[in-house]
């Protein structure tokens, strides 16, 4: 397991942006970011490979974008073109795994991003 430390999150007007962070205490085989909203699951948004390969859930694919820090153990997440219904809490994770099979290991404290006029 590694520790995961969040920042970024917040208010936001539909149309604008954030950028997520997460620092990893280690380094892992993937990292990337879940969201749960409110009465809803949690849903994978994005995850990155340490060998480059990312992967979206439809919703965020050309308003979102993953990327990471690997001298920092630190992934990002771009997010532009912010919709209401992006807000949630944001959990980062890292996982192992081999190519998109991956097993999630460590979880971050969760971030909220509130999108709203």
């Amino acid at each position: 397991q590694v520790q995961l430390v969040e920042s970024g999150g917040g208010l936001v007007q539909p149309g604008g942006s954030l950028r997520l962070s997460c620092a990893a205490s280690g380094s892992s085989y993937a990292m990337g970011w879940y969201r749960q909203a409110p009465g809803k699951q949690r849903e994978m948004v994005a995850t990155i490979t340490s060998g480059g390969t990312t992967h979206y859930v439809d919703s965020v694919k050309g308003r979102f974008t993953i990327s990471t820090d690997n001298a920092k153990n630190t992934v990002y997440l771009q997010m532009n073109s912010l919709k209401p219904e992006d807000t949630a809490v944001y959990y980062c994770y890292a996982a192992a795994g081999t190519g998109l099979a991956i097993s999630i290991h460590s979880w971050g404290q969760g971030t909220q991003v509130t999108v709203s006029s």
